[in-house]
């Protein structure tokens, strides 16, 4: 009998003890009965710098498991991510992915931008206002101060009552800076004359101790005496064209080819920014990333802390060597190396499971030009400083005035406001006639007026993107849209962005861990979408100049 009722205990306790795993399972997917609302650690924003989209999968046969395979087996890809609009530059694809929002709201119209009221040249993160910590370098004047909305690190200061700590962290100061928003705790990025890692006085007066600590550990020296070794043997790059490529591929200064290995020990004469172009750039990003965590204390909040970090010596290694270069396949691959050590990192201080990662870029990047045109495929420069020439010629012998045109940067057309008010001229005539000038131009597909862009006679797509990407204190008012295959000239090897082709456009989406599905999408999202998928995951509202839609599919769905 006592054995009967011992029985009967025992099972009631186990019925009472999966209840209770039931009802905290409910718990944790229903924030309505939580009594803390459930969020991850930390969230860890990675934007890979020109990433192309296709990346993912052309040197995934030599990936490890803990890098890229790891976010693709583990976590939740988006395979059919697009940019929103044009140009396709570095500081517009930062500020989309943490805000939602396009150049038409959110200002940051390029790398540099014309304040079309004065006609002077911005750049993007540039202020006065501020100085350099950390170095006596001008490369500290810099803030987020024209950046026009929020982001979703700022919405998340703000539903914490600022008690998150948000840090921003790249080798650009724009990679770092805009993604942290107006109301990080920092952003850093790095100052080629000093060597260090430095801030502004909007953020601080002084260097973190851990942030010193690791300046003094004098990382640039070491890895550049390393010298740029290619990770495996030569012949098993596969995927790239020859490594001797010099018709298309740019060289360091001081070498004869480009080539691996460089010997930057003999190169580099103590000048720090040479580690930019090469694939220790990550690797410092990533190890001041490490330490950003364990001197912050970040994953160890009573809140959600965020990450922000941009890894940009890939765009300066596919500026100079061009998509199928031996160099671009042993940066990624490195990449790869770097990226399985830091997610172990993250496992074994913020813990498995506890912390939300997301990999993107801000563009991506066309093949070389002579390369394609080498195996029979359409493609060429555009020279926009001739053209530019050209046009103020034209101009000035009908109008008798010098240089109307300033600038054709962002494939845009910028006027000189101030000389067309004062001479009493036009600026409909002088469209009028650079559209019909640029419209013969052989590399030329169409030249659109901005503020005539709704009814102009193009496709629909890219009406869209150059409505997104116009903005009307800070873009010129004529759109030059190029042939596929033809991008505005820098010379003739390596490569560059800003278009609206696929190549530029089409970038990487991958989510991983807390929150987080695994499966992947081949539906059409947006770069505008990222921002409020991770206002979604964190509870928050999504940046105020928000126009991107949470793609459901991605999260762990809540039982009501």
């Amino acid at each position: 009998m006592k054995f009967k009722y011992l029985l009967i205990i025992s099972l009631s306790a186990a019925s009472l003890s999966v209840s209770a795993q039931k009802k905290k399972a409910a718990v944790n997917q229903n924030p309505s009965t939580a009594a803390t609302l459930p969020r991850p650690k930390l969230v860890v924003g990675l934007v890979v710098d020109q990433m192309r989209w296709d990346y993912l999968y052309r040197y995934y046969d030599r990936y490890q498991t803990g890098g890229f395979k790891r976010l693709l087996n583990e976590g939740f890809t988006c395979e059919n991510t697009n940019i929103d609009y044009i140009p396709t530059v570095t500081a517009a694809g930062h500020t989309c992915v943490y805000t939602g929002s396009v150049p038409a709201i959110h200002g940051i119209a390029g790398n540099d931008f014309i304040i079309q009221a004065t006609g002077k040249s911005m750049y993007c993160t540039d202020d006065s206002t501020v100085r350099a910590v950390g170095s006596t370098s001008k490369a500290g004047q810099m803030s987020p101060r024209n950046l026009l909305v929020t982001t979703v690190t700022d919405e998340l200061r703000l539903a914490t009552n600022f008690r998150s700590k948000v840090i921003g962290i790249a080798l650009k100061d724009r990679g770092g800076i805009l993604p942290a928003g107006h109301t990080a705790n920092a952003a850093y990025w790095f100052d080629d004359a000093s060597g260090n890692w430095i801030t502004s006085t909007y953020y601080m007066n002084d260097l973190p101790a851990w942030v010193k600590k690791f300046n003094d550990q004098k990382e640039p020296e070491k890895f550049l005496k390393q010298d740029w070794n290619p990770l495996y043997p030569i012949n098993t790059y596969v995927q790239s064209a020859p490594d001797n490529s010099s018709k298309y591929e740019g060289k360091f200064p001081g070498t004869a080819a480009p080539t691996l290995p460089v010997k930057t020990s003999e190169l580099y004469n103590g000048k720090m920014g040479m580690i930019r172009s090469t694939p220790f750039g990550n690797t410092m990003t990533l190890d001041l990333a490490r330490a950003a965590v364990e001197g912050e204390q970040l994953g160890k909040n009573t809140v959600t802390d965020f990450l922000a970090v941009s890894l940009s010596s890939t765009d300066y290694v596919g500026h100079q060597y061009g998509p199928n270069s031996v160099e671009a396949e042993d940066t990624y691959l490195r990449l790869d190396k770097d990226l399985a050590s830091f997610f172990s990192y993250l496992d074994a201080t913020v813990g498995k499971g506890n912390y939300s990662v997301f990999i993107t870029a801000d563009h991506g990047a066309a093949h070389n030009a002579t390369f394609l045109a080498d195996h029979n495929i359409p493609a060429g420069t555009w020279n926009d400083a001739a053209t530019k020439t050209e046009m103020n010629k034209l101009l000035e012998d009908k109008y008798k005035v010098k240089n109307l045109v300033i600038s054709m940067d962002n494939y845009q057309v910028n006027f000189d406001n101030a000389a067309i008010k004062k001479e009493g001229l036009s600026e409909d005539a002088i469209k009028s006639d650079c559209i019909q000038y640029l419209q013969k131009q052989p590399a030329i597909a169409f030249a659109v007026d901005m503020q005539k862009a709704q009814t102009a006679n193009l496709p629909e797509e890219l009406r869209t993107r150059i409505i997104n990407g116009y903005n009307v204190e800070h873009s010129g008012v004529i759109q030059i849209i190029l042939k596929p295959g033809i991008y505005s000239g820098h010379g003739t090897t390596g490569t560059t962005h800003g278009t609206w082709n696929p190549y530029d456009t089409h970038i990487p989406l991958v989510f991983m861990g807390w929150g987080i599905k695994h499966g992947s999408l081949t539906r059409q999202t947006h770069m505008t979408d990222i921002a409020p998928t991770v206002a979604s995951l964190l509870h928050i509202q999504a940046p105020n100049g928000n126009i991107g839609k949470t793609i459901s599919e991605v999260l762990v769905q809540e039982k009501n």
